[in-house]
């Protein structure tokens, strides 16, 4: 062999070398390279927000390639920050946002459908509870998922319902009729309780008002809005049943059986009331207080039948996310049974899919929260209207029960409410599905 021809074979062979080196290192570069999907929560300091902080640490311990970089952000201004951040397409890969509002942020194009992931959808369809499932339903596509869920019922006090002689429900099927539920009012006022129930009106005019005291509307046989057509409230929330529902709600605060001018959260836990009208998150505290005296009862019969608000804070992926798959891997993760356990025992709520329930001893049969679990297992949970309109609705309607508990006529209020829930509706064109 010339020297020529050795030089050019030790030439090429050195060739091959550095490009196996050089696809080596690539290699190397690929494997140490990381996609960081930025996730929004609405959590100051407390259990909720340390719990998110944990299932973070779990993942970015796990996943070499992916890392979540989380922002707690405070409840009072979450929502103006995302839609600040969406006006600057700048929202995070990754976004908690209330219940209700996934219709509007779908519309808006602020988030995607999650149909696309497999994963995803499969948690959707099999595991999450069926009221989650329609919270995160928009246009038959699947917009948001949600760990735990929320409902309603009557906290009591069990001395003071024995001293009256009522009746103690402890099942759904169980539930006061609106005759029964005045009498006891009306025996607890007599008997020197000062404002026998607390409706939490502390809370403040909001979505409080419009998650609490709907189901009031729909037990009675009223909506929000027309459920069908989701084109007009008219006939719904300012129909007869509704008139109605706002007329008792006034009715009780004009016979003192509730307090609209409290300022705090301790009615309850304090003596002044007997009765509390709330959800879940209320347990810890509750318990801590009054002990053995505690007892949950289901939603009254309002009307023909009970209902309790549903929905909760819910995750969905924005718009704006430059990796999607890397964010619908994260949202799995938040959704397996042990990150939603980890929430749900910070919180207290119920949680989102029937494993993780099924694990969850609080809900279980004879647990002490037992009666939410099973409202929505019943049928009685309904989530709120899906449509764009919601943040109207909410405001118009909130609006409309703080009017009317400061003395306004109910036909009023909800005529006024319905009227504009309506204009907004027909300025946009009755919200029609985007492309």
């Amino acid at each position: 062999m010339s020297r020529s021809a050795h030089r050019s074979r030790s030439a090429l062979r050195l060739s091959r070398l550095a490009l196996v080196a050089a696809a080596l290192l690539g290699s190397v570069g690929t494997a140490c390279a990381q996609t960081v999907v930025s996730m929004w929560v609405h959590a100051g300091a407390g259990p909720e927000a340390k719990a998110y902080s944990e299932a973070v640490a779990a993942f970015n311990q796990s996943h070499k390639d992916v890392r979540i970089d989380l922002v707690r952000l405070p409840e009072g201004s979450y929502n103006d920050q995302v839609n600040a951040a969406a006006l600057a397409h700048k929202l995070p890969c990754l976004l908690d946002f209330d219940g209700p509002n996934v219709y509007n942020y779908a519309w808006t194009q602020k988030i995607i459908a999650l149909d696309g992931f497999p994963e995803l959808k499969r948690i959707a369809e099999t595991e999450m509870l069926p009221s989650l499932r329609r919270q995160g339903t928009y246009n038959q596509q699947i917009y948001s998922l949600g760990q735990f869920d929320s409902g309603l019922a009557l906290w009591g006090q069990r001395k003071w319902l024995k001293k009256i002689g009522a009746r103690i429900p402890t099942q759904v099927g169980e539930a006061w009729t609106l005759a029964e539920f005045e009498d006891v009012l009306r025996k607890l006022k007599a008997a020197g309780v000062a404002f026998p129930l607390d409706m939490k009106l502390n809370y403040g005019m909001g979505e409080w008002f419009t998650y609490g005291f709907s189901p009031i509307v729909q037990s009675l046989g009223g909506d929000l809005i027309d459920r069908q057509s989701l084109k007009t409230a008219q006939g719904s929330l300012n129909g007869p049943e509704a008139v109605k529902a706002l007329s008792l709600l006034q009715g009780w605060a004009r016979s003192g059986w509730i307090n609209p001018a409290t300022r705090d959260d301790s009615d309850f836990i304090q003596g002044r009331s007997a009765l509390s009208y709330v959800g879940h998150w209320v347990h810890a505290d509750y318990r801590k207080a009054l002990g053995d005296d505690l007892v949950l009862i289901p939603m009254p019969k309002f009307g023909t039948r009970a209902v309790t608000g549903a929905g909760s804070w819910n995750f969905g992926i924005s718009a704006d996310c430059k990796a999607p798959r890397e964010a619908a891997a994260v949202l799995a993760h938040l959704m397996s049974p042990e990150e939603i356990g980890r929430v749900t025992q910070a919180n207290g709520a119920i949680p989102g899919t029937r494993t993780a329930l099924a694990r969850n001893r609080n809900y279980s049969a004879g647990g002490p929260l037992a009666i939410y679990a099973e409202q929505i297992q019943q049928g009685v949970a309904l989530v709120r209207p899906a449509t764009p309109a919601y943040p109207v609705i909410t405001t118009a309607f909130s609006e409309a029960v703080n009017n009317v508990l400061a003395g306004s006529d109910p036909k009023k209020e909800l005529d006024r409410a319905a009227r504009r829930i309506d204009q907004a509706i027909k300025d946009n064109k009755g919200y029609p599905a985007l492309r």
